[in-house]
């Protein structure tokens, strides 16, 4: 299994980035798939999750209306898009499998909001 997570950097507040994460090793399709995060000092948080078929999403409170989990399994890969960026959104983002990202997960990438 290798997860591969791109897209993430510097943004001021109220910016927007969009995550991607191509999946290998696996049946794409078979599996829920989500991104986590952490933040300095903190323990790992459930951000998003998504299925295949149908491609149902699930939100945390903390970014609900605010972020869209998508997917294209033609291209295994999965995204965030991610808007009205707050301070509280700086973290490590991890593209995980599993509803809650319990199994697998990748390196991560680094997402920065500050001004």
């Amino acid at each position: 299994v290798q997860l591969v997570e791109s897209g993430g950097g510097l943004v001021q507040p109220g910016g927007s980035l969009r995550l991607s994460c191509v999946a290998s090793g696996f049946t794409f399709t078979n599996y829920y798939m989500a991104w986590v995060r952490q933040a300095p000092g903190k323990g790992l948080e459930w951000v998003s999750s998504i299925y295949s078929a149908p491609s149902t999403a699930y939100y945390a409170d903390s970014v609900k209306g605010r972020f869209t989990i998508s997917r294209d399994n033609a291209k295994n890969t999965v995204y965030l898009q991610m808007n009205s960026l707050k301070s509280e959104d700086t973290a490590l983002y991890y593209c995980a499998r599993g509803f809650k990202g319990d199994d697998y997960r990748g390196q991560g990438t680094q997402v920065t909001v500050s001004s």
